[in-house]
């Protein structure tokens, strides 16, 4: 970034409500028997703020309710018109914000999450299943919601768009990615659940001997009937299946038979299982569809690698001046990122720079003979936004350089910063896409106190479609050469109407490029920017240090925000250094890594990184000897012996080993009973994972940098799918070791030794 109009890092919004949250069984011949389970993330819907965060969710094998039923079934009322209710109600169909104008976003293959208000008159009993469908309307998947608040009659869901066999990076077979993209749809199916009133109204008449008994069970054996009956489409029945109904419904009938003998025909375990996968769905009302926008690999799960191709590969010349580094040097940039198992690499602006009140080292008003200046000091007689830096190389060798990376299985991402050095061409081609003074001269940027002599921001004011004519030639150009991602600048400093138009002209030629806003910003602004079309998002993660900081970001970023606002953990940027990381050395680099990659489905390094590089430049929280004004030669040998570069590798590995670490939505947070010790889990269960096991991981920090600590630790195992046991084995993922936990367990963390435990449970 290019230090513009940077806001207040430590005020932003905060989540300040939890709800409870449930997965549930799908509803498929091939999992009869998925159990619905149960956990904890963030809600931020007023309307709801009565919810209890600690109430359970409730499975739907023995489902409750105090109504007799006569047998006739309720009608099916189609719901033909927007706004008209079904015979069962259905409410606040989440995630649908903004009036449904912008569809919830989710990757290829990631877990996500809905909920919905579902409820029948009286006490009569409801139940609710998610049916998710492909963009050319085939259903995907049907899912049978828990309720997780029956006084609220709250019921929800965990989906996945598409499967890990259908997320192929793109550049292997975008063709074949391509056709699972666009907008899917998720409709709430409400339903009334005769079966489960009338086996609870019939267990109690005949547990007293009402005289009413009789009755009851001819009733059962009527619901018997019709559900055996009931429509394949909808049910799924076999025919071993509809004779087991059938045959419970004559021994319902049987007069011979005792009350007790003839209820206990609906007691059996195939029942129990139909009821849960295959039920019986009465008074089938269909909420309206919601759309769902499903995108590309990496437009969530990503791995991002920066470095300035001109540092890369530079040395010193005999005299001490610097010989910079070019786009055939850098290549030893992308091979680093390959071996620590980074995906996307991203680079700096490689435009020409200007000369006019180039900045010095550190930031300096006044440049040396040998300064190279900052690279966002964009454009010089050399040319602008559409010139590759003559030092650099060619636009030749830019190519070459994306065809390598390519050739690695790299993604390019380039730095797109709007704005122009004094000497750039568009000064005197379009002297009105900039802002004058009073006395006719062209307004450097400033953010007062704070003054960039070396800047001219653009002004929207005066000719908006010739700059957004020009900034998609541009992006266009770029693309062409290799670029598949725009890293954009300061986008909250420009028009967000300007930055949806962009987007929607550049993805419409080209539906693969990404873009990722560098913008630290009122909430607002923040959620507009994704609106209108950018996929992920720089974050206040660098100033989230405390555990009760880092538990509050944890969940606002993995909830409902993460459906919009894909926050991208980076430790350290360029322009970002804290406090933190320059103070607890080794191993708060260690700790901000593992929080960085097990905490976002999306994060960063900026290289050095590997070589502890945390020197502050005196007042500010960046580095001194910054490298956006200067080269930097660096002796990539000194690597091991921190041992950082192995730890990016191992976390690299595991996000990719686990689909738990894939998502924006499945987060729960674990008590621990030390200040210093944050736990978290992601969690992902069988139903939604290919190989059918659930996927688990608990990440434990300790986040002092100097002392150890230890920690009480407590799990829900039912949260976890494991409700009935009573220990576990967890595989530490970053040491090897195995150990024997259960729902209450002690660790202990040292920075000398194990600053964390990654831990998968052992299904």
């Amino acid at each position: 970034m290019s230090d513009l109009h940077i806001e207040d890092k430590s005020s932003t919004s905060r989540s300040q409500s939890t709800k409870t949250r449930a997965t549930a069984s799908v509803i498929t011949s091939s999992s009869p028997t998925s159990t619905a389970t149960k956990r904890t993330t963030t809600r931020k819907r007023t309307a709801h703020t009565e919810r209890s965060s600690s109430t359970k969710a409730r499975t739907r094998k023995t489902a409750v309710v105090d109504l007799a039923h006569s047998a006739a079934p309720a009608p099916t009322l189609p719901v033909e018109e927007p706004g008209q209710f079904g015979r069962v109600a259905i409410l606040d169909i989440t995630p649908n914000e903004e009036r449904g104008l912008y569809p919830a976003r989710v990757e290829l293959g990631e877990q996500f999450h809905v909920s919905a208000e579902v409820f029948i008159e009286g006490r009569a009993k409801a139940q609710a299943t998610a049916v998710l469908r492909t963009p050319r309307g085939k259903i995907e998947a049907r899912i049978p919601m828990v309720c997780t608040n029956a006084g609220l009659d709250r019921f929800e869901a965990d989906l996945v768009a598409g499967t890990a066999s259908n997320t192929l990076p793109w550049n292997d077979d975008f063709a074949a990615v391509r056709r699972h993209l666009g907008l899917w749809s998720i409709t709430i199916e409400g339903w009334e659940d005769v079966f489960a009133t009338w086996l609870h109204d019939a267990t109690i008449k005949i547990g007293v001997r009402d005289i009413d008994s009789n009755n009851a069970l001819l009733e059962g054996a009527d619901i018997l009937d019709r559900w055996a009956a009931s429509s394949n489409k909808d049910s799924g029945l076999n025919a071993a299946e509809r004779k087991e109904l059938k045959a419970a419904a004559a021994q319902l009938r049987n007069a011979e038979l005792s009350l007790d003998e003839r209820l206990q025909a609906v007691r059996t375990v195939t029942i129990e299982q139909l009821h849960t996968t295959k039920p019986l769905r009465e008074a089938l009302s269909e909420s309206s569809p919601q759309t769902l926008l499903v995108q590309r690999p990496k437009s969530s799960f990503a791995a991002w690698y920066q470095f300035f191709p001109r540092s890369e590969g530079a040395t010193y010349r005999e005299d001490g001046s610097i010989e910079q580094g070019t786009f055939a040097t850098a290549i030893s940039g992308l091979e680093r990122a390959k071996q620590e198992g980074f995906d996307i690499v991203y680079l700096p602006p490689i435009f020409p720079i200007g000369v006019t009140n180039r900045k010095g080292r550190n930031n300096t008003l006044v440049a040396g003979p040998a300064d190279p200046g900052s690279p966002f000091g964009i454009g010089s007689e050399l040319g602008g936004h559409d010139t590759v830096d003559p030092l650099l190389g060619t636009m030749d060798d830019f190519k070459a350089f994306c065809a390598k990376a390519h050739e690695l299985g790299l993604e390019i991402a380039l730095d797109f910063a709007l704005q122009c050095s004094p000497d750039h061409p568009w000064v005197t081609e379009h002297p009105t896409w900039f802002r004058h003074k009073a006395d006719g001269t062209i307004a450097f940027a400033e953010n007062p106190p704070k003054k960039y002599q070396d800047i001219y921001p653009i002004d929207f004011n005066a000719d908006m479609p010739g700059i957004i004519k020009e900034t998609v030639r541009l992006m266009n150009l770029w693309i062409d050469a290799g670029v598949t991602i725009f890293r954009v600048d300061n986008p909250h400093t420009k028009p967000v109407r300007f930055w949806q138009e962009v987007i929607a002209q550049v993805t419409h030629k080209h539906p693969e490029t990404l873009f990722l806003a560098e913008a630290f910003t009122r909430p607002g602004m923040m959620r507009a920017l994704s609106y209108a079309g950018f996929t992920q998002s720089h974050c206040y993660f660098p100033w989230r240090n405390t555990k009760e900081e880092i538990s509050e970001y944890l969940l606002e970023t993995n909830g409902d925000n993460g459906y919009y606002q894909h926050n991208t953990f980076w430790p350290t940027t360029p322009d970002i250094l804290t406090d933190y990381v320059r103070d607890n050395g080794i191993a708060g680099h260690a700790v901000r890594a593992v929080l960085a990659a097990m905490g976002s489905p999306s994060w960063g390094i900026y290289n050095g990184f590997e070589l502890i590089e945390n020197c502050q430049r005196p007042g500010v929280e960046e580095q001194i000897d910054n490298e956006k004004y200067e080269i930097k030669v660096r002796d990539w040998s000194k690597a091991e012996e921190y041992g950082i570069a192995g730890l990016l590798t191992a976390l690299n590995r595991i996000r990719r080993a686990h689909m738990a670490t894939r998502s924006y939505h499945n987060v729960q947070l674990v008590p621990t009973s030390d200040p210093n010790i944050v736990a978290f889990m992601r969690y992902t269960p069988a139903y939604l994972n290919e190989d059918g096991k659930p996927d688990t991981l608990i990440i434990v920090v300790n986040l002092d940098g100097h002392n150890a600590h230890q920690s009480e630790l407590d799990l829900d195992l039912a949260a976890i799918g494991l409700g009935d046991r009573q220990s576990i084995r967890v595989h530490d993922e970053l040491t090897d070791r195995t150990f024997e936990w259960g729902s209450h367990n002690f660790v202990s963390l040292a920075p000398w030794a194990d600053v964390a435990h990654i831990l998968s449970v052992q299904y």
